[in-house]
Parts: C-alpha cells; sequence; structure tokens
C-alpha cells in the first residue's frame, strides 16, 4: 500500500499536519510499502528522508493541474493519478493533511486487496444533505450525466479527507473521477464541492465503497485545536533534540480522543 499527501503553499500548518499524520502511519510501518509527498515545499520534508519520497511540483505543474476551467482542487485529483502511474497496478491511499491513524492500517490494506476501496466516510445521500452548497450541488446535478454516470437519489456525498484506491482498478477510477469533475466543469456546477462528489460517484458507481473513519481520524472540523497541540508537540521535539525514532515511539501512545475531531 502506497500512501499519498498533497501538501502545497506557504501555510506552515498544513505542512505540520502532513509531518504529524506522516509520523502516525510510521507507528506500523511495516504495512506500508511507501509514504509519497507531492509539494512544492519539499525541504519541509528533509528530516523524513529515510521514510518517505518528495515530488516536487512548480507553478507551471499546477496550472496545467487546475485544467482548462481552472479548478483549484481539481489538483487533488491529478496528484492521485501522478501516483497511480507511478505505482501501477499497485494500492493506493491518499490522506489530507488533517488526519491521523488511531486505528488497525492492515484492515484497510487487506480490503484494498480484496478490491473495495475508501473513503473516509458517508455524509448522506446528496438529496437529503442541508447545507446551502449541498441543496445547490443537487439542483444543479440531479438527473443529469457527467462523465459516465448519471446522478440519482441514491448518491451519497463522501468525506474525502481519505480516498484508498484498490491497485486492479487504480487506472479506472482515477479516470472516471477526472471525467466526471470535468463534466461539471463544463456543465458550470458551482464549484465548491465538485471533486469530493466526483470521488463520491466514481468510488462508489465502479467499486465497492466503504468507510475508513474506523482506523484513520480527519479533525477537518476542529482544526484549532488539533493545530495547538501539533504545533507544542514539534516545538517540544525541537528544542529537546528528540530523535526522529523516539517522535514515532510518542505517536503510539497520543490519546487522539483528548480533543473532538469536529466542534459544532
Amino acid at each position: 500500500m502506497n500512501i499519498i499527501y498533497l501538501v502545497f503553499g506557504d501555510e506552515l500548518s498544513n505542512h505540520l499536519q502532513a509531518n504529524f499524520s506522516i509520523l502516525s502511519m510510521l507507528t506500523q510501518e511495516k504495512v506500508i510499502n511507501s509514504i509519497n509527498v507531492v509539494t512544492d515545499q519539499p525541504n519541509f520534508y528533509n528530516h523524513l528522508a529515510d521514510y518517505i519520497k518528495t515530488f516536487e511540483i512548480d507553478h507551471k505543474t499546477l496550472v496545467e493541474w487546475k485544467g482548462p476551467y481552472d479548478f483549484f482542487w481539481r489538483v487533488k485529483i491529478k496528484a492521485v493519478e501522478l501516483l497511480t502511474r507511478t505505482y501501477k497496478n499497485e494500492n493506493l491511499l491518499y490522506l489530507d493533511s488533517d488526519t491521523f491513524l488511531f486505528g488497525n492500517l492492515n484492515q484497510i490494506k487487506d480490503k484494498l486487496n480484496e478490491g473495495f476501496s475508501f473513503m473516509h466516510l458517508s455524509e448522506g445521500k446528496l438529496a437529503q444533505l442541508g447545507s446551502k452548497e449541498e441543496k445547490r450541488l443537487w439542483r444543479q446535478t440531479c438527473d443529469k450525466s457527467f462523465g459516465p454516470v448519471k446522478i440519482t437519489e441514491t448518491h451519497c456525498m463522501w468525506n474525502a479527507g481519505v480516498i484508498g484506491i484498490p491497485g486492479s482498478k487504480s487506472a479506472e477510477l482515477i479516470k472516471a473521477t477526472l471525467d466526471i469533475c470535468d463534466a461539471m466543469l463544463e456543465q458550470k456546477v458551482t464549484r465548491r464541492l465538485i471533486e469530493q462528489f466526483s470521488f463520491s460517484l466514481a468510488l462508489s458507481e465502479f467499486s465497492n465503497l466503504i468507510p475508513a473513519d474506523q482506523q484513520i481520524g480527519h479533525y477537518w472540523g476542529n482544526k484549532r485545536q488539533w493545530n495547538n497541540f501539533i504545533t507544542n508537540f514539534f516545538l517540544t521535539s525541537y528544542l529537546s533534540n528528540t530523535p526522529l525514532h523516539k517522535q514515532i515511539d510518542f505517536m503510539k501512545s497520543v490519546d487522539y480522543t483528548k480533543f473532538p475531531v469536529i466542534v459544532r
């Protein structure tokens, strides 16, 4: 299983989050074939050089990945596509930077080997979701076809903080995701949730999609507390000159229930 992160820009908190997430993954290093960071700031990952591979991308590449409709989050799909070509027919696990491993990674590995796909969790049927963005997206897409999929009331929106793609279908699934995304952009669907819904549709239509929330935490809804905790962890490690292997050992004892992942 090959893990992927996409982290770019000058916002240090995003890179701190990714470093923290990587350390949590390294607590179960034997399950992982590789950890890959697609970034425009490779220097922020030099200290992890013995454990990870970096794929440096420049501004020109980011512009190309945004595509003809200049959609920012199309970059996420293209980064996963890059790794499907690098690791042909191998299992991939994409992670947002604001994630951490707390469960058994072997459970994800085994299901990927069986051909299942993963996203973090199902947020519910799009037709029944209540936010303004979700209602608008449903109005704009219901009963319409985008790429290989026609949207119906049964289709769910899944959280895209985790995306697991089985190697047996990696090329097929990423192509379907990109085709759906580009078709929505062409038909001028409001951009707010397009890449998330594109992954949700492609993986649910063309594979058996299951949640990863029992193995991986995603604190998108409480970044303030988690960022404070992570910053303090790395500052303490730096000031006390804690070697990397001891930082990884510390991750094994972290109480991940200390802070909620969502604050309403």
